[in-house]
Formats: C-alpha cells, structure tokens, sequence
C-alpha cells in the first residue's frame, strides 16, 4: 500500500493568556516558537508558530526540516505527527505514523511503565492483543527491569527516553517523524539503539528529520524543507540546497 504526507497551507498559532502581567509578557517574547507575537487583544496574546506551509511527501521521501532554534522547526514536526492542531491548513496522511520528538510526549507520568506501554500502543490504534504480545520486548530492549511497574514520575530522564524510544520503535509504521537523528538516554543505551534504529529509519515510507547536521541530511535525505520565523524559505531537492549553500560561500569569502 502506497502512503503519503501532505501539508496544505498550515498555520499555528499559539494562545497564551492573561499576559497583562509583565513576568507573563517576557514569557510571551521568549517562547522559542518560530513566529511573532502578532496580536493582543484583551488578555489574549497570540504567536504564530507555523504560517502557511505546503508541500506533499510521497514513498520513498526523506525530508530535512532544516531552521535555527526557535524557527518554527519542532511546531511543525507536532503538527504533522498530530500532537498539534493547526488553526489553518489541512494535514492529510495516508498509512500508519510514529513520531519521536520529545522524550516524553504523550507520556502520563502518573502512570506505570507498563501503562504507559499500553496508552502509547493505544495512541496508534494497535489493538490490546498486538500490545499485549510486545511488552516483553519493550521492556527487554529498554532495559527498565520490574523498574517498569513503577509510576513514570519515579523514572530518571535516561529511563523515560529509553521507554519511549522502545515503543516508538516496537511497531513498525509507514510514516516515521523524528527531531534529530537519535536522543535516546544514555551513552550505553544509544550504542544498542543505533542499529535498530538505523532498520527502523529503512523499513519506513517516508521519513521527516527535524535536524542540524548538514552532513547527514546529504547522506540521509533527498528533499529539504528550511523554514525561517515559521515560514518555507526553501523546499526542493537535497542536490540544490547543497549547491545554493555552495554559491552562498562563494559569495561571502568573495
């Protein structure tokens, strides 16, 4: 079955309320969002993250979403793995998605491990029986031990980015949505994760990079998307950004 990844003039717009106060304010100014403050009204203050981005992946794809921090670059990564609504645009996704962006987005810290395992499998529409049927191998490969049948909030930050890399990448998907190549705890643990993540980036349709190296995004992707204060300020084929950054040094040492 074929899938695809379409964005049609995206927008998001972040609400934050009662900013009258000025501590509230510099929040407001510091949010690292990607877009501007554009509107006050009342107590309502609005940031625009993401404005107007289009494009549409198909089979095979490998983009790089490319952007200085705070330009708009893991909005639009939420977006697309559906943690974030847009205000405007349409998302259409044909074939089953995985998402790693946060170590802990949509982990309920209140819950077990082993509960978190089932939301998380849940989240993706993979029937209890599935789930039932991986939970030894997600705990196997996170290496939490009985640690798994503790609240989440007990966890250390290595064991929450262990668990959640076990599940993103337990179930398979067609559709696979990253922020940087790995970020998975520590260093013991991300030497036994590069290999099955390394498969899991292969078996996957299509695959969105949110990332900073430059060198792996030739190696890795044949599309790329760099986005500036929210909006598209290239998309095209990896072989001409690589060569307008090449005229661009030119220039500059000119």
């Amino acid at each position: 079955m074929s899938c695809s990844l379409r964005l049609d003039n995206v927008t998001l717009d972040y609400y934050v309320y009662s900013v009258r106060a000025q501590s509230l304010r510099n929040a407001v100014f510091n949010l690292a969002v990607g877009g501007k403050l554009y509107k006050d009204q009342g107590d309502i203050t609005v940031v625009r993250a993401v404005e107007n981005v289009s494009f549409h992946l198909q089979d095979g794809d490998r983009l790089a979403l490319i952007g200085h921090n705070g330009s708009g670059k893991t909005s639009l990564l939420k977006v697309m793995a559906g943690i974030y609504h847009p205000a405007r645009g349409r998302v259409d996704i044909e074939g089953s998605i995985t998402s790693m962006i946060a170590a802990s987005a949509g982990m309920d810290f209140e819950a077990t491990g082993l509960q978190n395992i089932r939301k998380l499998g849940a989240m993706r529409h993979i029937s209890n029986k599935v789930i039932d049927e991986r939970i030894g191998p997600i705990v196997e490969f996170s290496g939490l031990g009985d640690f798994v049948r503790l609240p989440v909030k007990t966890f250390s930050a290595g064991m929450v980015a262990r668990l959640m890399f076990a599940c993103a990448t337990e179930f398979e998907a067609d559709i696979l949505i990253l922020d940087e190549w790995l970020s998975a705890g520590d260093v013991e643990f991300m030497t036994k994760a590069q290999n099955r993540m390394h498969n899991f980036v292969e078996k996957a349709k299509i695959v969105v990079l949110g990332t900073h190296d430059f060198n792996m995004v030739q190696i890795v992707c044949n599309k790329v998307c760099v986005l500036d204060a929210g909006r598209v300020a290239f998309y095209g084929p990896t072989e001409e950004w690589v060569e307008r950054g090449r005229h661009l040094r030119v220039r500059q040492d000119s």
